[in-house]
């Protein structure tokens, strides 16, 4: 993490599109850093500082986490119901970044409190606006809560 800025959290098993997304960031100019988890189980550890991320402890927490669905161990549902249900992480921002094209999981997703629904894109032109559009919206436009124990109108 570069000195006082927040990082992306990218929940993603699929390396495919893990290359995909920080390619596609980085060609839309996206230069906030990106840490990568490679499924559910991490990105709880990552985000509450236990287990093999107990070294995150006092960390500041994503500006955003893009989370995958479909995902090993823990599925992203579950993981976005354990991020609302903790003071933590509830007002977190949360977008659900998926190739599920089912109706389910998108009313599933918005009932646990994510804060957008993103449907990856086939093709990678289209993928590149898509990265483009969540960096300049979610990094630049978005007003996000303050950390827990920041004063009113703290930004990160």
């Amino acid at each position: 993490m570069n000195g006082t800025e927040r990082p992306i959290l990218l929940v993603e098993d699929n390396p495919d599109d893990v290359d995909l997304t920080l390619r596609a960031f980085k060609r839309a100019g996206v230069t906030r850093p990106v840490d990568v988890v490679r499924d559910g189980v991490e990105a709880l550890d990552y985000l509450f500082a236990q287990g093999a991320f107990a070294n995150r402890a006092g960390q500041p927490l994503p500006v955003v986490v893009l989370l995958d669905l479909k995902l090993p161990r823990v599925d992203g549902h579950e993981v976005l119901r354990r991020i609302r249900a903790d003071p933590r992480t509830r007002l977190l921002p949360v977008v659900i970044l998926t190739s599920s094209v089912e109706e389910t999981d998108l009313v599933r997703g918005y009932g646990g409190g994510c804060n957008s629904y993103v449907r990856k894109p086939v093709s990678y032109t289209e993928f590149v606006e898509a990265a483009r559009q969540l960096g300049l919206y979610w990094l630049m436009l978005n007003y996000e809560p303050p950390p827990t124990g920041a004063p009113p109108g703290a930004r990160g």
